[in-house]
């Protein structure tokens, strides 16, 4: 069984950083960051493997985002520069076995934090 805990959201102001955190306990093979903002569908933000360097980024983060993995404390991270009104959300990390950007594949959840950028 695979936990996720979230943390480093917050309310900031467009322009502003933050970085999310997620600690992983149990083995994992490919971590993600997803977003869901009120009356929208969950997106994908980014994802990476644990094993490897190859990462993924929807086009509306890239530049922006950045996404980097602890093996030693197992927790994954979220950059996120540049913020804007529109990535106002509640982020999720998930954990899957096949690198992926659909969020259906993905077997573990986080509780999500929430993110908020005002303008």
């Amino acid at each position: 069984q695979v936990q996720l805990v979230e943390s480093g959201g917050g309310l900031v102001q467009a322009g502003d950083s933050l970085r999310l955190s997620c600690a992983a306990s149990g083995r994992t093979f490919s971590m993600g960051w997803f977003r869901q903002a009120p009356g929208k569908e969950r997106e994908f933000v980014a994802a990476t493997r644990w094993s490897a360097s190859t990462t993924y980024y929807a086009d509306s983060v890239k530049g922006r985002f950045t996404i980097s993995k602890d093996n030693a404390k197992n927790t994954m991270y979220l950059q996120m520069n540049n913020l804007k009104p529109e990535d106002t959300a509640v982020y999720y990390c998930a954990a899957t076995q096949t690198l992926t950007t659909s969020w259906s594949s993905y077997d573990y959840w986080g509780q999500g934090t929430q993110v908020t950028v005002s303008s």
